[in-house]
């Protein structure tokens, strides 16, 4: 059973705060900084359409009143409530910044109609112009905040607003069409979930408290709609909240990555972005992995930058952590002091200040990333795997030395080197739409209770709500594993994972998956061994041969496909096998192919498929690893 959804301290906490905001329209306190500050709350900026957005400016007070200079600025602009950047906002000012915490259009204390992102260019716009003109700022602007707050910087960016001079998008919204919301045609249905949990807490329809208790009762049973899907408009008390049921509806018809996902498409227009100094920050196991490492390759092209970028072995938003899922990468894996190590880049490039940027981690080189896998494999004292690994400097991305190398699948669930030598060979299973093979760990936000994040054993517990037996995903029927022999070396896999499939199906339409598993052998604290997640990706085969186009199957006609899993660096140690799971679902990380060729998010039907894997000497199904040379 999956828990209940727990609102009612969220919503005390929000009213005590809203009153004291009504209360204090400006505080001085000290926050750890050189400086007080002073809070200057619910400023309300116009926008060029005369919509306001609420405004809490943070200003360094000295003796009594506020510096008397102009001032570089650290700019926050998020749908999550700005009442939440109290930490960081006096953190900086404290620190001789004016800080500025502005809710997006539509959210919480900001009037006008919420749009996902498209507003955001526009809005960071004329609020940047707005801080330029302000007696105690020096017209020059960073941005922090991560997730939809790190893509209001990349709509900023991409909008070469005068006073932005640098950006820090951490787990950034970007690239909406490839793989983030839509992912290799799927539906990644956390978004889903953020839509839900969202339309009832600090939208303006729940300024209604009736309207409010509706969505929040709405948000409490979303299980049970995420069972009655496709959504249709007016169906749902999803009504209520009509900007929110029009985007999704729209995002989980909308398949081809075309203009609908323009917004923040920087894979697509680099030549959009400004010419700043940019750090990108991701982790292996977050959402937005794949997207981080795409714009570090096409912006470190187009723009002069600087462009940095770090990847730890980190879940969404959890830098400062060094454990995610059921597994621990040493306590080195954590970025310590989280607002410390970016005011490092912002004194760099907002101040002038001649630090460690450039000549010290985490600013030591372009590229810093965390290889995992060279732990020991133990079981700590809460019961994580020992996974492991250690921060390395690099100077581009992917890595110069890499020697990508094809793991063909082989008959009888082989992966090897050698080229298939069958002349027939194919494996076909049954993907049942109402019995989808449950996720269980990856590359995950927005996720609350149900999706769990990051490296996980594949198999049941009472943390997984739809597989809590404690039977692995590899019993499965419509699960084929294809694996090594144990390895007779370590070997390091850092870089970009690709799965090459020779399918074909009975259905017009249908959904493949792949799964790379690092597979631990049994020790004595893990009996059973561990099967880790390491990286995983799906292909909605209308979208085989282009994202941009979708084309349906003629059944039983046989056709390459590739997916495209997250990258990642791991060391696959001796005595492991690498291992790669094929299936078609992948849920709810994704939404359910029905198999039938209707048009997205509108079946009425749904269907079983036969689908078919081919890897033979004429159909040569691989994975293409990219593999990193020891040193010797």
């Amino acid at each position: 059973m999956i828990s209940r959804f727990v609102f009612r301290s969220q919503l005390r906490l929000f009213i005590s705060s809203f009153i004291l905001c009504l209360l204090l329209t400006t505080a001085a306190f000290a926050a750890g900084g050189p400086y007080a500050v002073e809070v200057r709350k619910n400023v309300m900026i116009p926008m060029r359409d005369g919509v306001k957005l609420a405004t809490d400016v943070y200003l360094p007070v000295e003796d009594g009143d506020v510096l008397d200079q102009k001032l570089p600025t650290i700019l926050e602009r998020r749908p999550y409530n700005k009442n939440g950047c109290k930490s960081s906002g006096t953190y900086y000012a404290s620190h001789g910044y004016a800080f500025v915490a502005q809710d997006t259009r539509g959210r919480y204390g900001s009037e006008g109609v919420w749009h996902m992102l498209t507003d955001d260019g526009v809005d960071g716009v004329d609020t940047a112009a707005w801080i330029g003109k302000q007696p105690w700022s020096n017209a020059e602007i960073g941005m922090i905040g991560t997730s939809y707050v790190g893509g209001t910087q990349h709509a900023l960016a991409m909008e070469k607003a005068p006073e932005l001079k640098t950006v820090i998008p951490v787990d950034a919204m970007s690239n909406l069409g490839y793989a983030s919301m839509r992912n290799g045609g799927a539906f990644e249905l956390r978004f889903w979930n953020w839509i839900y949990l969202n339309a009832g807490k600090g939208s303006r329809q729940s300024h209604d408290l009736g309207t409010a208790a509706v969505l929040k009762e709405m948000a409490e049973n979303r299980v049970q709609y995420l069972f009655r899907l496709p959504l249709r408009k007016g169906t749902t008390p999803m009504k209520l909240a009509s900007e929110y049921e029009d985007w999704l509806v729209a995002g989980m018809q909308h398949g081809a990555n075309d203009d609908f996902w323009k917004q923040n498409n920087i894979i697509d227009y680099p030549e959009q972005y400004k010419d700043i100094p940019v750090y990108l920050v991701s982790g292996w196991y977050d959402s937005w992995s794949s997207n981080n490492t795409a714009n570090f390759q096409v912006l470190s092209k187009t723009i002069k930058g600087p462009v940095y970028m770090i990847m730890g072995p980190w879940i969404h938003g959890r830098q400062g952590s060094h454990s995610h899922g059921q597994v621990t990468f040493g306590k080195e894996a954590a970025i310590a002091d989280p607002l410390g190590w970016r005011k490092e880049w912002y004194d760099h490039w907002l101040k002038g200040i001649d630090n460690s940027v450039g000549t010290a981690a985490p600013f030591e080189t372009p590229v810093r990333i965390f290889v995992m896998g060279t732990g020991d494999g133990s079981k700590t004292q809460d019961g994580k795997l020992q996974h492991g690994g250690y921060w390395r400097n690099e100077s581009e991305w992917p890595l110069k030395r890499t020697v990508y190398t094809k793991y063909h699948l082989q008959p009888e669930g082989g992966l090897s080197t050698q080229s298939p030598k069958a002349e027939q060979a194919a494996t076909t299973f049954l993907f049942d739409p109402a019995n989808p093979v449950p996720t269980i760990g990856g590359n995950i936000s927005s996720g609350n209770d149900i999706l769990v994040q990051g490296g996980w054993d594949q198999k049941g517990s009472e943390h997984i709500w739809n597989w809590t037996q404690p039977i692995p995903l590899s019993a499965r029927n419509d699960v084929i594993l294809f694996q090594t022999e144990p390895l007779a070396e370590d070997l390091e896999v850092t870089g970009e994972l690709a799965v090459k499939l020779w399918i074909s199906s009975d259905a017009k339409d249908t959904d493949f998956t792949a799964k790379l598993i690092d597979v631990y052998p049994p020790s004595a604290d893990f009996p059973g061994g561990f099967d880790l997640n390491i990286g995983d990706g799906i292909i909605r085969t209308r979208f085989r041969d282009s994202l941009k186009t979708a084309k349906l199957m003629q059944p039983g006609t046989i056709y390459p496909v590739t997916i495209k899993l997250y990258p990642t660096s791991n060391v696959f140690k001796k005595g492991h096998r690498i291992r790669v799971d094929i299936s078609s679902s992948n849920f709810p990380r994704f939404d359910i192919n029905p198999n039938t060729g209707e048009p997205l998010n509108n079946n009425r039907r749904s269907q079983t498929a036969n689908n078919t894997i081919y890897h033979d000497a004429k159909h040569p199904s691989h994975i293409v690893l990219p593999v990193i040379p020891a040193k010797k």
